[in-house]
């Protein structure tokens, strides 16, 4: 037999509090006085119905042996027909219990059976020009039921928010219900993306978070107190409370420096793509001419261009002033600090940084998940892959070339686990799960993309990828966590050579982030003393892209074969093999990025001058020279 003396059951949401709760922690319900409880269960013993009017003929009790009574809406053919006035037979019953439909309340969300015509809580009429079942369906969502939350429609599951709304329902007068209902008709998606994520936080649901993030929502906006209201939790939420004041009151410490992380790049940026839509519209159509597939055994999709993204050498003609506006608008300069002076990646080498003007900048990029592909098209076209066109072109090779690529990662991941002394062998059926596993994160918008992934690209492209990334995993207090695999070179070694560009593209990798790495236009190489005849005329820029690195190791080169595995000497002749190197004064073996501006596309120069336009009209704030100062003192 159950204790009643150990904790009491809310009438509205159920949730068992503590007998020395006033009011209920979940809905601020009042807690029934003692009487009344031994009264109503003593009239519902064994599940029993009842047809009397005390106000709780709508309702029956549950019995359960090891907790408290819980409450559920009684359906209509449930109840006696004095107390409710339905007058149903048997076969009638038995046809209802199969329709399991449910329509919400438009006035207080609660989610009656289908027969009701009315709503069991506020007595709220269901619409007529629908049917139950067909109005749930259209509202979708998250949906509050007595403190449980069931999920809907998928497609519209976002524009709408769980919350409890037992006092606004049955616990609130009907002034108070209006008062809620006219919020609701003046929220819009992005404030119920809002709400949601703000729910998210306090139940560890990044998901919600993200989805927030990807609709350009605002990190740092702040709960309003009709917002408050509708969230109905006051031990949770408070007005003026943003989604980072959430996550330190309910200690999501990997939530938190994620949202950390994007207000601190909430400064205003401006990037080609942000400045030129229109141009960014004719690129993205260019890239999809540009797209076709191999025909043969090895159909694997291609990009019949070579484009690389460059920033201009005419920013150097800016103002001091406006350079550093311009850097803070279209660098990330968390990743260009971790990689630079934390780990010490990029620009390490003196030689390559300064003296052959090769300097590795990394451009802000978007964190809505799908940074790599968004990384990799920043590197070359200048642009994000908004429309998901590379990663769908990523998901057609791998299902075309399946085998292929399997063949090359299961011995790829054998050599690696054997290699760091793992020793593990998997069944076939194990590992085929694990390439259905790969398979199906390229399908899926915004989910994250693994080394395979970066191997495929490197074949779309038709061109090396080098990725100059953290080698550890590290929280936000710089704990390690583990070792990234990320860095290193990926080589499109499915390809015949003479099919591919010998000049790579460079991508950088931090705490699970991609960023493109890209270098400034210079003016020729006449005096650059790189150790090395480059054989290039004065209008192509070349980037020098080390491929050892601080420690002077060769950098990994991922997914080779048993017959291509050797020593650095031989992976070093791959490397010569496959990209155009060549070793500077000091020793540092580096690959050459070349970029010529008359061979580049068209489009992708016009939106970068249209960009750099704009920093060229912005002039700084005058000010009075140390000069003219001392000239105003000595008229003094």
């Amino acid at each position: 037999m159950t204790d009643l003396h150990k904790k009491w059951a809310c009438d509205y949401c159920t949730y068992e509090n503590w007998p020395s709760a006033i009011k209920c922690t979940m809905c601020r319900a009042q807690q029934p006085s003692p009487t009344i409880i031994s009264e109503e269960i003593s009239q519902f013993k064994g599940g029993t119905r009842h047809g009397d009017d005390s106000g709780t003929s709508g309702l029956i009790i549950c019995p359960d042996s090891s907790a408290r009574p819980r409450v559920r809406p009684l359906r209509p053919s449930e109840v006696s027909s004095n107390a409710s006035g339905w007058q149903q037979n048997e076969d009638h019953n038995d046809k209802n219990r199969q329709h399991a439909g449910r329509w919400s309340c438009s006035a207080c969300t609660y989610e009656n059976w289908a027969e009701t015509r009315r709503c069991a809580v506020c007595q709220h009429p269901w619409p007529n020009d629908a049917s139950p079942a067909i109005n749930e369906r259209e509202r979708g969502g998250w949906r509050a039921r007595t403190g449980v939350r069931t999920r809907t429609s998928s497609s519209e599951r976002d524009t709408s928010v769980h919350i409890q709304d037992n006092e606004a329902g049955a616990h609130a007068s009907n002034e108070d219900t209006k008062k809620l209902k006219q919020i609701k008709n003046r929220m819009r998606r992005n404030d119920w993306l809002f709400l949601n994520a703000c729910v998210g936080v306090v139940e560890g649901d990044l998901a919600a978070v993200e989805a927030y993030k990807s609709s350009s929502g605002d990190i740092a906006r702040q709960l309003s107190s009709d917002e408050v209201r509708l969230l109905n939790r006051p031990s949770a939420f408070d007005a003026g409370f943003t989604l980072v004041h959430l996550a330190i009151r309910f200690q999501r410490q990997e939530m938190l420096a994620v949202l950390l992380t994007e207000v601190s790049q909430q400064a205003v940026k401006c990037i080609p793509a942000m400045v030129c839509p229109e141009l960014t519209e004719q690129i993205r159509r260019e890239i999809g001419v540009s797209l076709h597939q191999r025909k043969g055994d090895f159909a694997c999709c291609f990009l019949s261009e070579l484009v690389t993204f460059t920033l201009p050498a005419d920013i150097e003609d800016l103002p001091p002033a406006i350079q550093e506006k311009l850097f803070d608008e279209l660098l990330d300069r968390d990743v260009q600090k971790e990689l630079e002076e934390e780990d010490a990646v990029i620009n390490w080498s003196l030689e390559p940084g300064s003296r052959l003007d090769s300097r590795l900048y990394a451009l802000w990029n978007r964190t809505a998940g799908d940074c790599l592909l968004d990384s990799v098209l920043q590197a070359t076209w200048g642009i994000y892959d908004k429309d998901c066109v590379l990663r769908n072109t990523l998901n057609d090779s791998l299902h075309h070339c399946s085998h292929w690529f399997y063949t090359r990662w299961k011995e790829w991941e054998s050599w690696y686990s054997q290699s760091f002394g793992l020793h593990f062998s998997l069944r076939e059926e194990q590992w085929q799960e694990d390439w259905a596993f790969i398979l199906s994160l390229a399908s899926q918008p915004g989910a994250s993309l693994e080394q395979t992934h970066i191997f495929v690209l490197a074949h779309i492209l038709r061109r090396p990828i080098i990725v100059y990334g953290s080698k550890y995993y590290k929280s936000f207090r710089g704990e390690t966590l583990g070792y990234t695999r990320f860095q290193g070179v990926y080589l499109p070694l499915l390809w015949e050579q003479s099919f591919c560009w010998k000049s790579p593209i460079a991508l950088g990798y931090t705490r699970g982030h991609f960023s493109a790495l890209v270098a400034m236009e210079t003016d020729g190489y006449d005096n650059r003393g790189a150790g090395a005849n480059l054989g290039t005329d004065d209008d192509v820029s070349v980037t020098f892209l080390p491929l050892i690195d601080s420690e002077r190791k060769l950098l990994h080169v991922h997914f080779l074969s048993a017959q291509e595995m050797g020593n650095d000497e031989q992976q070093e002749k791959l490397l010569r093999d496959w990209m155009d190197c060549c070793v500077t004064d000091g020793g540092t073996l580096a690959a050459m990025q070349k970029s010529s501006r008359r061979r580049n596309h068209p489009l992708v120069t016009q939106m970068v001058e249209k960009w750099l336009d704009g920093y060229r009209q912005l002039r700084p704030c005058p000010a009075l020279s140390d000069g003219e100062d001392d000239e105003e003192d000595e008229d003094e």
